[in-house]
Protein backbone atom coordinates (compact mmCIF):
# COMPACT_ATOMS: atom_id res chain seq x y z
CA UNK A 1 0.00 0.00 0.00
CA UNK A 2 1.41 3.60 -0.59
CA UNK A 3 1.09 6.24 1.79
CA UNK A 4 0.09 10.20 0.52
CA UNK A 5 1.88 13.03 1.35
CA UNK A 6 0.36 16.98 1.02
CA UNK A 7 2.94 19.45 -0.05
CA UNK A 8 1.59 22.67 0.40
CA UNK A 9 2.65 26.37 0.88
CA UNK A 10 0.78 27.86 3.32
CA UNK A 11 0.17 31.41 4.70
CA UNK A 12 -0.44 31.70 8.97
CA UNK A 13 -4.15 31.77 7.87
CA UNK A 14 -3.87 28.77 5.85
CA UNK A 15 -4.52 30.34 2.77
CA UNK A 16 -2.88 28.27 -0.05
CA UNK A 17 -4.24 29.72 -3.15
CA UNK A 18 -1.82 30.97 -6.02
CA UNK A 19 1.66 31.10 -4.25
CA UNK A 20 4.01 31.09 -7.02
CA UNK A 21 2.70 33.79 -9.55
CA UNK A 22 0.61 36.91 -9.67
CA UNK A 23 -1.96 34.97 -13.06
CA UNK A 24 -1.53 31.62 -10.54
CA UNK A 25 -5.47 31.69 -9.41
CA UNK A 26 -7.33 34.45 -9.64
CA UNK A 27 -10.67 32.69 -8.98
CA UNK A 28 -12.97 34.40 -6.97
CA UNK A 29 -11.67 37.82 -7.48
CA UNK A 30 -8.21 36.45 -5.42
CA UNK A 31 -5.29 39.61 -6.22
CA UNK A 32 -2.78 38.24 -3.67
CA UNK A 33 -1.32 35.54 -6.42
CA UNK A 34 2.65 35.31 -6.69
CA UNK A 35 2.52 35.71 -2.39
CA UNK A 36 5.21 33.00 -1.87
CA UNK A 37 8.01 34.62 -4.19
CA UNK A 38 9.51 37.00 -1.77
CA UNK A 39 10.26 33.69 1.07
CA UNK A 40 12.32 31.53 -1.63
CA UNK A 41 15.23 30.78 -0.22
CA UNK A 42 18.16 27.91 -0.63
CA UNK A 43 16.77 26.34 2.48
CA UNK A 44 13.43 25.55 1.17
CA UNK A 45 15.17 25.00 -2.12
CA UNK A 46 17.40 22.24 -1.09
CA UNK A 47 14.23 20.81 1.05
CA UNK A 48 11.95 20.59 -1.70
CA UNK A 49 15.01 18.75 -3.55
CA UNK A 50 15.43 16.62 -0.58
CA UNK A 51 11.75 15.43 -1.39
CA UNK A 52 11.84 15.65 -5.29
CA UNK A 53 15.07 12.97 -4.96
CA UNK A 54 13.36 10.17 -2.97
CA UNK A 55 10.96 9.39 -7.13
CA UNK A 56 7.03 8.25 -6.24
CA UNK A 57 4.02 9.41 -7.89
CA UNK A 58 2.89 13.06 -8.25
CA UNK A 59 -0.99 13.30 -7.45
CA UNK A 60 -2.89 16.74 -8.67
CA UNK A 61 -5.93 18.29 -9.02
CA UNK A 62 -6.92 18.75 -12.80
CA UNK A 63 -6.41 22.58 -12.57
CA UNK A 64 -3.01 22.27 -10.51
CA UNK A 65 -1.66 19.57 -13.17
CA UNK A 66 -2.59 21.59 -16.03
CA UNK A 67 -1.64 24.90 -14.52
CA UNK A 68 1.53 23.33 -13.09
CA UNK A 69 2.70 21.10 -15.73
CA UNK A 70 1.95 24.19 -18.38
CA UNK A 71 4.10 26.27 -16.29
CA UNK A 72 7.39 24.38 -15.66
CA UNK A 73 7.44 22.75 -18.93
CA UNK A 74 7.25 26.03 -20.22
CA UNK A 75 10.05 27.10 -18.22
CA UNK A 76 13.27 27.94 -20.27
CA UNK A 77 16.05 24.86 -19.51
CA UNK A 78 18.07 23.47 -17.42
CA UNK A 79 15.99 22.92 -15.17
CA UNK A 80 15.84 20.12 -11.85
CA UNK A 81 11.92 20.74 -11.58
CA UNK A 82 10.86 20.12 -15.15
CA UNK A 83 13.07 17.43 -15.52
CA UNK A 84 11.52 15.16 -11.77
CA UNK A 85 7.68 16.46 -12.99
CA UNK A 86 7.81 15.05 -16.67
CA UNK A 87 10.00 11.58 -15.64
CA UNK A 88 7.67 10.91 -12.59
CA UNK A 89 4.35 8.87 -12.64
CA UNK A 90 1.75 11.55 -12.32
CA UNK A 91 -2.06 11.28 -11.88
CA UNK A 92 -5.02 13.15 -11.82
CA UNK A 93 -8.09 13.03 -10.49
CA UNK A 94 -10.74 14.38 -11.62
CA UNK A 95 -14.91 14.08 -12.36
CA UNK A 96 -14.58 15.01 -16.16
CA UNK A 97 -14.31 12.01 -18.06
CA UNK A 98 -13.21 14.01 -21.13
CA UNK A 99 -10.04 15.11 -19.77
CA UNK A 100 -7.04 15.41 -22.09
CA UNK A 101 -3.30 15.21 -20.02
CA UNK A 102 -0.85 16.20 -22.44
CA UNK A 103 2.18 14.95 -20.12
CA UNK A 104 4.05 11.94 -20.44
CA UNK A 105 3.56 9.49 -17.26
CA UNK A 106 0.00 10.89 -16.59
CA UNK A 107 -3.01 8.87 -15.92
CA UNK A 108 -6.69 10.04 -15.01
CA UNK A 109 -8.31 8.67 -12.28
CA UNK A 110 -11.95 9.47 -13.22
CA UNK A 111 -14.17 10.17 -10.69
CA UNK A 112 -14.97 10.96 -7.06
CA UNK A 113 -11.31 11.39 -5.62
CA UNK A 114 -12.21 9.05 -2.82
CA UNK A 115 -13.05 6.77 -4.41
CA UNK A 116 -10.58 6.66 -7.15
CA UNK A 117 -7.44 7.76 -4.81
CA UNK A 118 -8.31 5.21 -2.59
CA UNK A 119 -7.92 2.72 -5.06
CA UNK A 120 -4.50 3.89 -5.87
CA UNK A 121 -3.22 4.12 -2.48
CA UNK A 122 -4.37 0.09 -2.19
CA UNK A 123 -2.68 -0.79 -5.28
CA UNK A 124 0.30 1.20 -5.69
CA UNK A 125 3.24 0.74 -3.83
CA UNK A 126 5.59 3.42 -2.56
CA UNK A 127 4.87 7.34 -2.08
CA UNK A 128 2.67 9.67 -3.79
CA UNK A 129 2.92 13.20 -3.14
CA UNK A 130 0.01 15.69 -3.82
CA UNK A 131 1.77 19.09 -4.81
CA UNK A 132 -1.05 22.02 -4.61
CA UNK A 133 -4.60 21.30 -5.32
CA UNK A 134 -6.78 22.16 -2.25
CA UNK A 135 -9.81 20.80 -3.47
CA UNK A 136 -8.31 17.47 -3.53
CA UNK A 137 -6.68 17.64 -0.45
CA UNK A 138 -9.68 18.62 1.50
CA UNK A 139 -11.75 15.29 0.10
CA UNK A 140 -8.87 13.13 0.83
CA UNK A 141 -8.36 14.60 4.37
CA UNK A 142 -11.96 14.29 5.01
CA UNK A 143 -11.77 10.21 3.60
CA UNK A 144 -8.81 9.69 5.85
CA UNK A 145 -6.48 9.01 2.82
CA UNK A 146 -3.42 11.71 3.85
CA UNK A 147 -0.59 10.22 5.44
CA UNK A 148 1.75 13.42 6.16
CA UNK A 149 1.45 16.79 5.69
CA UNK A 150 4.61 18.76 4.62
CA UNK A 151 3.31 22.64 5.00
CA UNK A 152 5.38 25.42 4.14
CA UNK A 153 4.17 27.80 6.55
CA UNK A 154 4.72 31.50 5.80
CA UNK A 155 4.90 34.58 7.74
CA UNK A 156 2.00 36.44 6.18
CA UNK A 157 -2.06 36.66 6.89
CA UNK A 158 -3.90 37.33 3.69
CA UNK A 159 -7.36 37.67 5.18
CA UNK A 160 -9.08 35.95 1.81
CA UNK A 161 -8.27 33.20 -0.34
CA UNK A 162 -8.68 29.70 -0.97
CA UNK A 163 -7.55 27.85 2.36
CA UNK A 164 -6.19 24.30 2.40
CA UNK A 165 -8.11 23.58 5.27
CA UNK A 166 -11.99 23.45 5.87
CA UNK A 167 -14.33 21.62 8.73
CA UNK A 168 -12.33 18.39 8.72
CA UNK A 169 -10.36 17.76 12.25
CA UNK A 170 -7.45 16.40 11.83
CA UNK A 171 -4.78 15.59 14.92
CA UNK A 172 -1.44 15.89 13.49
CA UNK A 173 1.98 14.79 15.27
CA UNK A 174 5.53 17.23 14.30
CA UNK A 175 8.10 14.80 13.04
CA UNK A 176 10.58 17.40 11.52
CA UNK A 177 10.86 21.13 11.19
CA UNK A 178 13.07 23.33 9.65
CA UNK A 179 13.38 27.61 9.80
CA UNK A 180 14.63 29.18 6.18
CA UNK A 181 16.27 32.59 6.29
CA UNK A 182 13.02 34.14 5.44
CA UNK A 183 10.95 32.72 8.29
CA UNK A 184 8.96 30.32 6.62
CA UNK A 185 8.84 27.19 8.66
CA UNK A 186 8.74 24.29 7.12
CA UNK A 187 6.98 21.29 8.93
CA UNK A 188 6.56 17.88 8.31
CA UNK A 189 3.83 16.33 10.24
CA UNK A 190 2.34 12.38 10.33
CA UNK A 191 -1.52 12.29 10.96
CA UNK A 192 -2.43 10.55 13.63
Amino acid sequence: MGTITVFASVTLDGVMQAPGRPDEDPRGGFTHGGWALPYQDEVAGRFAAEGMSQGGAILFGHRTYDDLMGFWTSTPEPNPFTEALVAADKFVATRRRDIRLDHPNSTALVGEASDTVARLRAERDGGITVLGSGELVRALIAAGLVDDLVLLQHPLVLGTGTKLFDTTPVALELQRSLTTTTGVIIGQYAVR
